[in-house]
């Protein structure tokens, strides 16, 4: 759709469109002639949107900051999915898990050599030495927001410890790559230059995700991506980085049993964080964690 020079912004912004999104939509045409995987404005986020995610990012931060001291030795991660779901709700959200494509649970907790969609369970209980990755999806006001952290239980060995700290360092660098005019390339290239310099490897197969209006939308982020490759980062993008950084292989397989419990193929452990990201004019703006 084409707006007038004077017509009020698309954005939602209010102001004419001269005066907000031309100079972007031109910049964004002059890359697509080039040749360049750009955005379409469908994955452009309004003013709005933009607002109600970074609604729906404050409480996704606010259940992992909760659930955290109940991340202990002994604890069944049934119970860990209970209390997401009661506090959720409590927010005035919803697990936007709970029922996507048949998942049965609120939250998604996997432990050491499960590197995603860990289903929490009464019979699994979390033991000392344990590093544990909760991943929590939050709709608030029909926004979705997602993020995840890892926990280390009681006295984890120095290795563990290690990858840990080096998955946190992928991600960080990671999100310091998002700046607009840049590439989604730019940050799969610093991830895996950084793991593989600290002997790890990156999961290749799975990767972030745009989100937002719904719980999984476009683009499709690598981890393991070529600077100077990929989509276009564009003011208004809204989408998630999680790298998931393997002790050994980075191949992995999917539970044929449940359909959803990734793991390790060597059954090495593995160690993801995630954090929701709106590229903006000037950089990125966090908008959960």
């Amino acid at each position: 759709m084409k707006f007038g020079r004077n017509n009020t912004c698309w954005c939602g912004s209010g102001q004419k469109y001269k005066h907000c999104h031309t100079e972007i939509d031109e910049k964004i045409k002059l890359y697509r002639m080039k040749g360049y995987e750009v955005p379409n404005r469908t994955q452009l986020k309004t003013i709005a949107d933009i607002h109600g995610v970074r609604e729906s990012g404050l409480r996704n931060i606010e259940l992992l900051d909760y659930i955290s001291e109940f991340v202990v030795d002994g604890i069944t991660t049934e119970e860990l999915d209970q209390r997401i779901y009661q506090k959720t709700i409590e927010l005035g959200g919803i697990p936007a898990t709970l029922g996507y494509e048949g998942y049965p649970k609120s939250v998604c907790i996997s432990i050491n050599e499960v590197v995603c969609h860990g289903i929490p369970s009464e019979q699994i209980r979390l033991k000392n030495g344990d590093i544990v990755n909760i991943d929590v999806t939050t709709i608030y006001n029909r926004y979705y927001s997602d993020s995840s952290r890892m926990f280390c239980v009681g006295k984890v060995s120095n290795e563990r410890k290690r990858l840990v700290e080096v998955a946190k360092e992928c991600l960080d660098l990671g999100v310091e790559q998002v700046r607009p005019w840049g590439f989604l390339g730019d940050i799969g290239q610093v991830i895996k230059d950084h793991a593989h310099a600290c002997g790890y490897s990156v999961v290749r197969d799975i990767g972030g995700h745009g989100v937002g209006l719904s719980i999984h939308e476009e683009p499709w982020v690598s981890h393991v991506a070529s600077a100077g490759t990929g989509m276009l980062l564009v003011p208004g993008l809204i989408f998630t980085i999680e790298p998931m950084i393997n002790m050994g292989s980075a191949n992995v397989h999917t539970s044929r049993r449940d359909g959803w419990t990734v793991t390790t193929a060597d059954g090495q452990p593995s160690a993801q964080w995630e954090k929701t990201v709106l590229v903006t004019k000037m950089g990125v703006e966090i908008l959960a964690y």
